[in-house]
C-alpha cells in the first residue's frame, strides 16, 4: 500500500514552475542586451563613417584659415584670411569659376530639356522598343568616359569644335544624357494621364502638355536631374582637360591643378581656400532647390470627380 505525500509533489512542481518564471527574465534579458550590443555596433559603425566624412571638410576649413596649413588636421594658432586674397584673383578664381558655370550651366540645361523631351515618348507610348532603348540608355551610363576620349578628340578635331567651349558644353551635355533621359522617364510615370486628357480635350497639343501640365507637376524630377547633372559635370576633370587648350578657357576643376607643384610642393592654405570657393555654387544650387528636391508631385485631389 502506497502512500502518496502532497508536500513533495506540490514541492516539485512548484519548483519546476519557480524555474521556468526564473528562467524567462534571464532570456529576456539576454535578448535585450543582444539588441543593444548591436545598436551599439552599428552606432560606433556610423561614427566611423561620419568621421570618415568629416575631417576632410574639417582639414578644409581650418586649413584655409591656417597660415601655416600643412596636411595635419589642427587648429591654426592664429587665424587669418591671407590665404582667401591670395587666390581672390581673376585669372587664379574668377575666370575659372566663370568658365565652370559657363560650361556646367549651358550643359546642364541642354541635358534637362533633351531629357525631358526623350523622356515624355518613352513614359507616354508603347513601343516594341522603348525597352530596348531604356537598356541601351542604361548601358551607356555604365560605360567610362575615358575609353570614348581618343575617338571623341580625333573627332572634335575633324569638325573643328577642339578648344570650344560650345564643343566642351555638347560633350558634357551628350555625356550625361542617357542617365537623365532615364530619370527624367521615371518620374514621368508618375504623372496621371488623365491629366493631359484633360488637357487634350481643351485643345492642348502635346508639347503644350508636357509643358503646362506633365514638367511642372514633376517638379522634383526636374529637380534630382538638374542637381545631379550639374554636380558630376562641375567636378569632372579630364573632359575639359582633353578638350580645351586654351588656358583661358580652363574651368575651375582644371585650374585646381595649378595649387600643386613640379616637385610635390603644395600651398596647402591656398588650396583649401581654393577648395570652398569652388564648392560655393553647388552647395548654393542645392539651397535654392532644396524645397523641390523634397517636396511630392502635387497631385492630391487631382484626378478625383
Amino acid at each position: 500500500m502506497s502512500v502518496s505525500v502532497p508536500g513533495k509533489a506540490a514541492g516539485k512542481t512548484t519548483g519546476r514552475g519557480a524555474g521556468k518564471a526564473a528562467r524567462k527574465p534571464s532570456g529576456r534579458r539576454t535578448l535585450a542586451s543582444r539588441r543593444t550590443g548591436r545598436r551599439l555596433a552599428a552606432d560606433a559603425a556610423l561614427v566611423l563613417v561620419a568621421a570618415s566624412f568629416a575631417l576632410p571638410l574639417l582639414w578644409v576649413l581650418l586649413s584655409a584659415l591656417d597660415p601655416e596649413a600643412n596636411l595635419k588636421v589642427k587648429v591654426p594658432g592664429s587665424f587669418t584670411l591671407d590665404n582667401f586674397d591670395a587666390v581672390l584673383k581673376p585669372d587664379i578664381t574668377f575666370t575659372p569659376l566663370l568658365n565652370s558655370l559657363i560650361l556646367c550651366g549651358g550643359a546642364t540645361l541642354l541635358t534637362v530639356v533633351c531629357a525631358a523631351l526623350a523622356a515624355y515618348p518613352l513614359s507616354r507610348y508603347r513601343s516594341r522598343a522603348g525597352r530596348t532603348f531604356l537598356t541601351v540608355t542604361l548601358f551607356a551610363t555604365c560605360l567610362p568616359i575615358t575609353a570614348i576620349m581618343v575617338p571623341v578628340y580625333a573627332m572634335f578635331v575633324q569638325v573643328e569644335l577642339i578648344d570650344t567651349m560650345q564643343g566642351t558644353i555638347l560633350f558634357f551635355a551628350a555625356s550625361q544624357l542617357p542617365f537623365a533621359v532615364w530619370l527624367c522617364k521615371n518620374f514621368m510615370d508618375g504623372v496621371p494621364r488623365e491629366l493631359e486628357e484633360a488637357a487634350w480635350t481643351d485643345g492642348a497639343s502635346a508639347l503644350q502638355s508636357l509643358l503646362r501640365v506633365v514638367l511642372p507637376l514633376m517638379g522634383p524630377g526636374i529637380a534630382v536631374v538638374t542637381v545631379y547633372s550639374f554636380v558630376m559635370m562641375w567636378g569632372n576633370f579630364f573632359v575639359p582637360f582633353m578638350l580645351l587648350l586654351s588656358p583661358d578657357q580652363m574651368p575651375a576643376s582644371v585650374s585646381i591643378n595649378d595649387f600643386f607643384g613640379n616637385r610635390g610642393s603644395v600651398v596647402y592654405g591656398q588650396l583649401a581656400a581654393f577648395s570652398i570657393i569652388y564648392s560655393t555654387p553647388v552647395v548654393l544650387l542645392y539651397v535654392l532647390i532644396a524645397r523641390r528636391l523634397g517636396g511630392g508631385f502635387a497631385l492630391g485631389g487631382a484626378v478625383k470627380g
